[in-house]
C-alpha cells in the first residue's frame, strides 16, 4: 500500500439526497415528551447495524512488555467530517453478522497488526445521542511483547491510512492534552474520558 505523499484536502462539500447515501440516513422522530406536549426530532441513523445491535466497537489496549512499562496503541487518522486528524484507540463498524467480541479481535488486528487478549467488554453506550441512536460498545484487549518483537504489518483498507502511536499509560492523560494543542489534531471524546478518568483517580482527593 502506497503512504501518505500530501495533507488531505476538501475540495467540496454539497447536499447529499437521502437516497444517495450508502452509510446514513436522516429520519423525523414524532413524540410526546414527559408533560404531555407533543414534539418532533431529527435524528441520524446508521444503515449497516447487523445482527449484535450494535453499530460499533472501540478497543482500549494495553500493551505489556518485559522491560517497558505498560502502554497503550493510539491511531491517529484524518477525518472528513472534521477536516483534521484524530487521535483516538482502534474502532470499527461490526459487521452484518458478526458479535462485538469477534469485530473487535478483526478490527484490532487490521489496524495495528497485533493479535490481542479480549479482557471485558462494556455494555452497549450511546455515541452521540443528541444528533444519532448510534451506539458502540468498548472491548479491553491486552498485547503481551516480548523483548526484540518487530512491529507487524497493519492490514489496512483502500483509503485508510493509520499512524500508529505507543505511549505509556502513565503519560496518556498529558500527551493527549498536548495533541489537542495541535493544528489540525483532535482527540476522540472516549479516549479522553478515558484518560481524563485515569488522571483524576490519582490526583483527587474525594475519595
Amino acid at each position: 500500500m502506497t503512504g501518505p505523499t500530501q495533507q488531505p484536502v476538501i475540495t467540496k462539500v454539497s447536499d447529499l439526497p437521502i437516497e444517495d447515501a450508502r452509510w446514513l440516513t436522516l429520519s423525523k422522530i414524532d413524540y410526546i415528551d414527559q408533560v404531555g406536549v407533543a414534539r418532533t426530532w431529527e435524528v441520524a441513523t446508521r444503515k449497516t447495524r447487523g445482527k449484535s445491535g450494535v453499530d460499533a466497537v472501540a478497543m482500549g489496549n494495553v500493551f505489556l512488555h518485559p522491560s517497558k512499562p505498560a502502554s497503550t496503541l493510539l491511531v491517529i487518522q484524518y477525518r472528513p467530517p472534521l477536516d483534521a486528524f484524530t487521535v483516538e484507540w482502534p474502532a470499527g463498524l461490526i459487521d452484518a453478522e458478526e458479535t462485538v467480541e469477534e469485530a473487535a479481535i478483526r478490527e484490532f488486528k487490521e489496524e495495528t497488526g497485533y493479535d490481542c487478549r479480549l479482557v471485558e467488554v462494556s455494555p452497549p453506550q450511546a455515541a452521540d445521542p443528541g444528533m444519532s441512536n448510534a451506539n458502540m460498545q468498548m472491548a479491553m484487549v491486552e498485547v503481551q511483547l516480548n523483548e526484540g518483537d518487530v512491529e507487524p504489518e497493519q492490514r489496512l483498507e483502500d483509503g485508510e491510512h493509520i499512524q500508529r502511536v505507543m505511549v505509556p499509560l502513565e503519560d496518556l492523560y498529558h500527551r493527549l492534552v498536548e495533541y489537542s494543542k495541535q493544528e489540525r489534531m483532535v482527540v476522540a471524546a472516549k479516549l479522553f474520558h478515558f484518560a481524563a478518568g485515569m488522571h483524576f483517580a490519582k490526583t483527587q482527593k474525594y475519595f
